[in-house]
């Protein structure tokens, strides 16, 4: 199942050419990351890292005061101690931003093998779990 969330676009993300930044642009991919980590228990996502992150900017992503746009989140990997999501940020019915994002559990700034509440967690959002 993907995870789908709406990310308001703010007045401080554009550029001067009325594009939001690209810089600003991960913010609002990182912010729908967290918001699909929060539904861990307790609702408080576990402590994670950004490991790695590929960008494809498949077209202009503009600045309109007021609007949301929608990020689909959904888990393609997972490890003993990282999960590979893949995200794509929505304008006007089309893909505007991909990004392949890796993230690690980690304790004590390393490592550490997720629990299974977390695998769990992380399993719901699988392109499998759909089927």
């Amino acid at each position: 199942m993907r995870h789908r969330h709406a990310v308001q676009l703010r007045w401080s993300d554009p550029d001067v050419y009325g594009h939001v930044n690209h810089a600003r642009a991960l913010s609002l991919l990182e912010d729908a990351r967290l918001a699909m980590g929060a539904g861990h228990e307790g609702g408080v996502a576990p402590p994670i890292i950004l490991a790695r992150l590929e960008v494809d900017y498949r077209r202009q992503l503009l600045y309109r005061a007021g609007e949301s746009v929608d990020v689909d989140s959904w888990v393609t990997r997972l490890g003993g101690s990282s999960v590979t999501v893949r995200q794509d940020l929505h304008q006007d019915g089309e893909v505007a931003i991909s990004v392949v994002a890796v993230l690690v559990h980690v304790a004590d700034d390393a490592s550490r093998p997720m629990t299974a509440a977390e695998r769990a967690h992380w399993t719901t959002f699988s392109e499998d779990a759909a089927g």
